[in-house]
């Protein structure tokens, strides 16, 4: 893979006092930049450091390390605000949306992080849609997939979709050649839930959630999520279909440019983070160890000293930036359609109709 940043001398300084420092997990995200020749550089923007990197167009791309670290409630409160102040700052500086590394992400999903900063760096390997096929899945196959490509895994789902390499062109044809990402390799996966039914006039209305879109971190495939969003429409034909867009990942643009429309906002999440580095929403009454929550390993929200009952003390609180609802309405179906055909890439009915499922 070509690197499309400028190789450049690090920079880093030990000397950074900002009240949400995150000098370790900074040093270790240069040290891999470092060690693929992409040269970097590190600042003080406002409460957060900041790593800076030069692509070859002229372009900088930000790169934002958070480490957990708030003791309670207020203090995670505090450190999503100022978050937020940052990440405003990049955006209208750079043109572009920073790449957010929680310290937890980079534990627990160190090779998918990794790959995901490159890609941000515009260090990937492009695949289109149009050599592309979709098929349905199996739950097992989802799952894996998910767990491994996806920031919070498998969601239960009705109908699972899978979009898998069908052949290169032109200068990607030696991709095959090479055995990388050779015909059958499945690149994306997205999943939808059973119908949500309701009366609306004379007629029932089918809404959907989709729950889950995820493609391999190393690679960038253009048009996949409309190509599997078509083949669903084709197959279930909808009235509805919602989604979300975690903040903490993007600002959800690509929903727009699919025909949804932003239809509203979900507050941030406060999350616990126990011993393993994993995640659990805090609930109201959480304020002592036993009045947690009934899953184990979830912690106190007072953390300092604070022990479940198997011991394990937490490594902090962490709140994220919620997320933006996404809405697109086929209601007037044919019509709708028609429209949102014109976003999409055209395809071939899936062949392997035996396996679908009619709500």
């Amino acid at each position: 893979m070509p690197s499309n940043a400028i190789l450049q001398k690090n920079v880093f300084r030990d000397d950074f006092n900002g009240i949400f420092a995150a000098m370790r997990l900074c040093k270790d995200i240069c040290v891999f930049l470092e060690g693929k020749g992409i040269g970097c550089s590190v600042e003080n923007v406002g409460a957060f450091e900041v790593i800076s990197t030069c692509l070859e167009s002229g372009q900088t791309r930000a790169v934002l390390p958070v480490e957990i670290k708030a003791r309670d409630i207020s203090e995670a409160e505090t450190q999503q605000l100022e978050m937020q102040k940052t990440i405003s700052v990049l955006t209208v500086r750079d043109g572009s949306f920073p790449l957010i590394i929680t310290e937890d992400r980079w534990i627990v999903q160190n090779d998918m992080m990794k790959k995901r900063l490159l890609s941000h760096l515009e260090i990937f390997f492009p695949i289109y849609a149009r050599n592309c096929e979709v098929k349905r899945i199996d739950k097992s196959t989802v799952a894996a997939f998910l767990k491994a490509n996806h920031s919070y895994g498998d969601a239960a789902c009705r109908y699972r979709y899978g979009l898998f390499v069908k052949r290169h062109t032109g200068h990607l044809a030696a991709t095959a050649e090479a055995g990388l990402y050779s015909p059958g390799t499945l690149v994306a996966v997205a999943t939808f839930s059973n119908a949500r039914k309701w009366v609306k006039g004379d007629k029932i209305i089918r809404s959907y959630e989709w729950t889950r879109y995820a493609s391999l971190p190393e690679i960038r495939v253009t048009g996949g999520m409309g190509k599997l969003l078509e083949t669903f429409i084709q197959d279930v034909r909808p009235d509805d279909i919602m989604s979300y867009a975690d903040l903490e990942w993007s600002e959800g643009s690509v929903y727009g440019q699919l025909g949804f429309t932003l239809e509203g906002k979900k507050g941030p999440v406060t999350f616990m983070v126990d011993d393993e580095w994993r995640r659990f929403p805090v609930k109201p009454g959480m304020t002592t160890s036993k009045g947690a929550d009934e899953k184990p390993g979830v912690r106190a929200l007072e953390v300092d000293g604070a022990a479940d009952e198997d011991g394990k003390a937490s490594r902090g609180i962490f709140q994220n930036f919620g997320s933006r609802k996404y809405r697109l309405k086929l209601t007037e179906y044919d019509q709708a359609y028609d429209e949102l055909k014109k976003l999409l890439p055209s395809r071939p009915k899936t062949a392997d109709a035996k396996f679908l499922t009619k709500s």
